[in-house]
């Protein structure tokens, strides 16, 4: 006789039960960002820009003091390189936010082509083992390079939505998916 006691989904995912209150207000503030991220592109495109530009800033300025405690570590240079260029990075995003948003908008399309073509290529050289399925990975290149083709052929003016836009969209997404957990686990407890 066991005295553990029986396994339910209750006791498999207590904390998301538990809290499922708290989830659902997350997942609802995530959603309410999103849209707003969506109607007003420009400004939650700058207001990345802007926090990406104090992380950079930030993550320099510890990486500078680190490496410059450890002197005698290998890779020195490099390391005080590494640290220089975050800060600058972070200082030039911070002092000029519409032009940080042009740089990190090639930057995602930059991406968007790259991932696009290795995704085609990984479908097409797995299309025998993965039969079925290597259509989706195709399919997915192929809207990667469209987006891509899209954002470029559209600037500089796409630098004006294309951040904030993903954003918005990749908010309301991870709100949704919050506010599905929080009421499943609502409905299960």
């Amino acid at each position: 006789m066991s005295l553990k006691p029986p396994i339910t989904p209750s006791s498999q995912s207590g904390p998301l039960l538990s809290q499922w209150g708290i989830f659902l207000a997350e997942g609802i503030i995530l959603l309410i960002l999103g849209c707003v991220a969506i109607v007003v592109p420009l400004l939650a495109g700058l207001v990345t820009t802007v926090f990406l530009g104090w992380l950079f800033l930030l993550a320099g300025i510890i990486g500078l003091v680190a490496t410059l405690r450890a002197r005698e570590a290998p890779g020195f240079a490099w390391a005080l390189i590494s640290a220089l260029l975050a800060i600058l990075a972070g200082v030039a995003l911070i002092w000029n936010p519409l032009q940080g948003l042009l740089s990190l908008t090639l930057l995602l399309t930059a991406f968007f082509a790259i991932d696009g073509i290795l995704m085609i290529v990984l479908a097409i050289s797995h299309r025998r083992s993965l039969s079925g399925r290597w259509e989706w990975m195709l399919v997915n290149g192929v809207v990667d390079l469209i987006l891509a083709a899209y954002i470029i052929s559209a600037l500089p003016g796409s630098a004006l939505w294309a951040i904030g836009l993903i954003v918005g969209i990749d908010l309301v997404f991870g709100g949704a998916t919050l506010i599905a957990m929080a009421l499943a686990a609502r409905r299960d407890s």
